[in-house]
């Protein structure tokens, strides 16, 4: 075997043509050896499978099919987001547009550690991210990874900015990587205010913000992981120029309604924040990840200023070349927005926000038809796109054995989530391609798991050319 070739320079869209049309084949194939949106078995069948199939990972000498073989079994082997009944997380189906421009970012392989590894993807960053920015009312924004990296970022420059005796107060609802935020960063357990209708109390907000030495960082989130609820923003915001606290909202799920202009009056008090997380690869279907972090003041981020010599040299920033390590805690960085400034351009504001507004629309609809089976439970209609329900008379027993049996099966793939003390199953609807007959044959299938239905239906989603199709 020769030096193999590469995907960029004068050859290398020669070179990919053939290997992209295997990529294609196998994850036909795998698709279709799977069937449905889970594969059968469980943990240990999976594993088995992918062992059988892979062989030597590293063979003494190398194997022409490995691309073949491993894209074929990871496809076999995936939760499909695109299918309609695998609903469980906040994993959207990324969008082909998306994905194809990921392919051009990762052929291209620019690091945005440096402007002369990066010069057009620097600049594009440059674009995308002010706008992004201007969307929540802020003057400037980081790409991250994602929520969590966003979250972590927003602790620190609170940290940086307010000092080591910084205390972080947030509802019972916010998402967990606030608490890792503070232990990673040194910082003390944060305060943990009631959520009693799963959103976060003013009224207990202004009591731990009187009661506890400050300074305070309190984090709001608007779109919580569990049932994609809205912290009420405006009279948070009110309580924390009360106090002179800082104001973190953790948008990661519930940023894509600012491109719904039915829905974007959800997120009033928004741009009251001092920074805010919001997660493209959500409510924005983008291939992970496609975060950002967006901050009011941009001097803020003066904070994250690093040097390197060999990255940005004072000589060479005196003259002109951007410096980009103090745009991320990382350094080799690849360009993500790209992906996210073919989205924007392609769709634009109506058509991102006509996507927002079906999944919103599909989750009301699932709800209705919760309520209306009597076998069924509905938590509470939707906020978002996330709908909690249960088996009627079940125990929490009942509600997560009924979870595994539909993963065992690979017939459905549903969440899990705690709320009101209780259990629940958890449809996250991400996929803008699903229909009320997949939503109907979901709950159906959990009837059915429960002992509550008849005859196990085949779910309209299952067909290789069915509902999949606009």
């Amino acid at each position: 075997m020769g030096i193999p070739p590469l995907a960029s320079g004068p050859h290398g869209t020669d070179a990919l043509r053939p290997l992209l049309d295997t990529v294609l084949d196998a994850l036909r194939a795998g698709t279709a050896a799977r069937g449905g949106p889970l594969p059968p078995g469980g943990p240990r069948a999976v594993a088995a499978r992918v062992a059988d199939a892979v062989g030597e990972i590293l063979p003494g000498h190398g194997d022409p099919e490995a691309l073949r073989v491993l894209v074929t079994v990871l496809a076999e082997g995936a939760a499909d987001p695109a299918h309609p009944l695998c609903a469980a997380h906040l994993h959207a189906p990324p969008l082909a547009v998306a994905a194809a421009a990921d392919l051009a970012a990762s052929v291209l392989n620019p690091s945005l550690d440096s402007w002369d590894q990066a010069p057009a993807a620097s600049a594009l960053e440059a674009l995308v991210t002010r706008a992004l920015a201007r969307e929540a009312g802020a003057a400037d924004a980081l790409v991250t990874t994602g929520g969590t990296e966003s979250n972590q970022l927003a602790v620190l420059l609170a940290r940086e900015t307010l000092g080591t005796g910084l205390r972080i107060v947030h509802g019972a609802n916010a998402h967990h990587s606030v608490h890792r935020a503070a232990w990673l960063l040194g910082l003390p357990d944060p305060v943990v205010v009631p959520a009693p209708a799963g959103t976060l109390d003013p009224a207990a907000l202004d009591e731990a913000l009187t009661r506890v030495p400050g300074p305070h960082l309190v984090v709001a989130t608007a779109g919580t992981t569990d049932a994609g609820l809205v912290d009420p923003l405006p009279a948070i915001a009110d309580r924390c120029a009360a106090h002179g606290a800082r104001l973190h909202t953790d948008a990661a799920y519930g940023a894509g309604l600012l491109f719904s202009a039915r829905r974007r009056p959800l997120l009033a008090g928004l741009e009251a924040a001092d920074t805010v997380a919001l997660d493209l690869h959500k409510l924005g279907w983008q291939p992970i990840p496609a975060g950002l972090l967006a901050v009011a003041d941009a001097a803020d981020l003066a904070v994250l200023h690093h040097r390197a010599d060999y990255l940005n040299a004072d000589d060479d920033t005196d003259a002109g070349l951007p410096d980009l390590l103090g745009r991320s805690p990382r350094t080799s960085r690849r360009p993500d927005v790209l992906k996210a400034a073919v989205t924007l351009k392609t769709l634009g504001r109506t058509g991102l926000g006509a996507l927002v507004d079906e999944v919103c629309d599909l989750a009301e609809e699932f709800a209705v038809l919760v309520h209306d089976r009597p076998g069924l439970e509905l938590h509470a209609p939707p906020t978002l796109s996330t709908v909690l329900f249960r088996p009627a008379r079940a125990t929490d027993a009942d509600v997560a054995a009924v979870r595994r049996t539909l993963l065992a099966t690979g017939r459905a793939v549903l969440g899990r989530a705690r709320a009101g003390g209780r259990l629940w199953l958890k449809a996250t609807l991400l996929n803008p391609h699903t229909r009320r007959a997949d939503l109907a044959a979901l709950l159906a299938l959990v009837e059915t798991a429960a002992g509550t239905g008849a005859a196990t239906p085949t779910p309209p989603g299952t067909a290789p050319e069915g509902h999949h199709a606009p």
